[in-house]
């Protein structure tokens, strides 16, 4: 679902209530740029502070004011700098949204080199990949933007430095807060699109795909009817709904609602109650503009920033697994071919049996298989060059290299197998990290066991050591989960009491979770929530049903030389619980929460 113009413009007049309505004006007090297609401003104004994200990301363009408290990179990208120098303290004096369009101006008046006052404009515009944050000066020339659009990217619309500023090219179509509704029936009588839904889109500027089938579908009562079909009882409905939809546009009055699928995933959103979906799907209602769209958005811009971050980290652990996979398949197949060194063995002795019918330059045998019922036949190759005690000897020497390689080969599938296991550990560990510092802690924890050069200690010092993550049970108990497999270890052989409980994922990699009991009775609920947050914070996140191992801690051993977070456990019970983010949500304890 994408933000549409229309609910952009309650989100605008969201911002000009808060930010533009009191007396005394709002400053930019911070900029930050958390990742690459990110910002986070923090302005000041009376009594207190409000943050505002803007976001150039081609699956979640937006802007508005959020309660996210993101980790930002130790060095301000250069956009980022940029822009603390030309708005850095400047005061908010607009916001402006040119009809529906999805493109918002915040202007800021602020004092430049020369000390003049000048109004500097920072535009969001929101057009799936084509995103972008742009800078512009008070002559209306472009100063710089998130992302720099070249003539190889784009032959219509140049965004770089220097240029002037203008509009994306605009589209034929009407805007509903000026458009006379007589107009728009016109239009859309003429569309060529047979879907109502389409036609309604192709018309008017600034309405999503869900929204034009709300409209439709409150209009034509449910039914499904192609636009030739459309009688002008109809039409007159679908007049009428546009006009329902303007006055809550113009009166800021809409019902904002998404739309939760059944894996308790928010999946649509916007600004009129939905019954297109029937009794089906689970709906929420929203307060304010801002708040919905920061939940909406908060789980895929996670993935998204730190996949960002954490590219490099991603691909050397796919490559080091594939290696790793590769070298599997060719040990394996090796100690196939160490599975025959019996018959070398037996070979050895028959010709030991035999040696009074061989003779030096023989280029084979036929010797009784006394080994198997019936003696039979067997054709033993021979090598020409060596005499009858000397081929005998080499099948035993050929033999005895087979049992010590397959000896071998089975310790170091054994490693191999263990070492797949741990990258896909650190793979589960990276893909939930929500911050610079957790990242930098798996690299550290790399780095030790070989797989990448240490930082070095400047990078080190830069190291903030996370704790846990923390929550409470609904009966008072606290859960301590680790962050990465240092952090596993730590909680599991350190911090951890004997009697305490531990648990994780059945053959999956996640992090282990420490139920802290102080002595007491645990609750079936207290372990059915722990069960919860470790299949929430494991690679069984996005699966249905997750079954998660528990036992006492002190059944819990690390084997000598093992991986970090990597254990073996004995005298266990397994839970089968569906994996909640709500509910690890709601047990957070708010030290932990980012």
């Amino acid at each position: 679902m994408a933000l549409d113009g229309a609910f952009l413009y309650l989100t605008a007049a969201e911002l000009r209530e808060v930010l533009l309505s009191g007396e005394n004006p709002c400053r930019v007090e911070k900029i930050a740029q958390p990742s690459r297609e990110e910002l986070m401003i923090t302005l000041r104004l009376r009594g207190g502070s409000r943050k505002l994200l803007f976001s150039a990301n081609a699956n979640s363009p937006r802007l508005h004011f959020t309660e996210l408290s993101l980790e930002n990179p130790k060095q301000p990208p250069m956009f980022c700098m940029l822009l603390r120098k030309h708005i850095g303290s400047g005061k908010l004096t607009a916001v402006r949204q040119n009809g529906l369009d999805r493109v918002l101006t915040l202007d800021f008046e602020t004092i430049n080199e020369l000390g003049d006052s000048v109004t500097v404009s920072l535009v969001t515009e929101i057009m799936g990949r084509h995103s972008n944050i742009i800078l512009v000066n008070h002559q209306g020339k472009i100063v710089d933007a998130i992302k720099r659009v070249t003539d190889e990217v784009s032959s219509v619309r140049l965004v770089l430095p220097g240029i002037t500023y203008r509009l994306p090219p605009a589209q034929d179509k009407l805007n509903l807060l000026e458009a006379e509704l007589s107009h728009v029936m016109s239009r859309f009588d003429a569309s060529p699109a047979a879907d109502p839904a389409k036609a309604l889109m192709g018309v008017l500027e600034g309405i999503s795909p869900l929204l034009a089938r709300e409209v439709i579908h409150r209009a034509l009562k449910g039914q499904e009817l192609p636009k030739n079909a459309l009688s002008a009882y109809y039409k007159q409905r679908i007049s009428e709904e546009l006009e329902t939809l303007r006055e809550r546009l113009r009166s800021g009055q809409g019902e904002l609602v998404t739309v939760v699928d059944d894996a308790k995933k928010l999946r649509d959103f916007t600004l009129l109650p939905v019954e297109q979906y029937g009794s089906g799907p689970v709906r929420q209602s929203w307060d304010s503009p801002s708040r919905l769209l920061d939940s909406f958005y908060a789980d895929r811009d996670q993935v998204s920033r730190m996949k960002q971050r954490s590219h490099d980290l991603l691909k050397l652990l796919v490559s080091a697994t594939d290696r790793i996979t590769r070298k599997l398949a060719l040990q394996k197949e090796e100690l196939l071919q160490c599975g025959n060194r019996e018959q070398l063995r037996i070979y050895g002795d028959l010709i030991n049996s035999n040696l009074y019918r061989i003779e030096k330059g023989d280029r084979s045998v036929q010797a009784e298989n006394f080994y198997d019922e019936g003696s039979p036949l067997v054709e033993i190759p021979l090598d020409p060059r060596l005499t009858p005690s000397q081929n005998a000897q080499k099948y035993y020497g050929e033999y005895r290299k087979a049992a010590t390689a397959e000896e071998k080969l089975k310790a170091l599938i054994g490693e191999g197998e263990q070492e797949l296991l741990y990258l896909d550990s650190v793979f589960d560990a990276v893909s939930r990290t929500q911050g610079e510092s957790e990242l930098l802690e798996i690299r550290e924890e790399l780095a030790e066991q070989g797989y990448v050069r240490s930082a070095g200690k400047k990078q080190n010092r830069m190291l903030k050591a996370q704790p846990p993550l923390r929550y409470r049970s609904s009966d008072g108990f606290s859960i301590l989960c680790g962050r990465n497999n240092k952090q596993n270890d730590q909680l599991t052989l350190k911090t951890a009491r004997n009697y305490d409980l531990w648990l994780h994922t059945q053959g999956i990699a996640g992090s282990h979770v420490i139920l802290e009991t102080e002595g007491r009775q645990v609750s079936n609920q207290a372990i059915e929530e722990a069960a919860v947050i470790a299949a929430w914070n494991s690679k069984a996140r996005d699966a249905g049903r997750a079954a998660v191992d528990y036992t006492l801690v002190k059944n819990v051993k690390k084997p000598n030389g093992a991986k970090p977070g990597m254990v073996i456990f004995t005298d266990y019970q397994t839970a089968y619980v569906s994996p909640d983010g709500a509910l690890a949500e709601r047990l957070a304890v708010k030290e932990s929460r980012r």
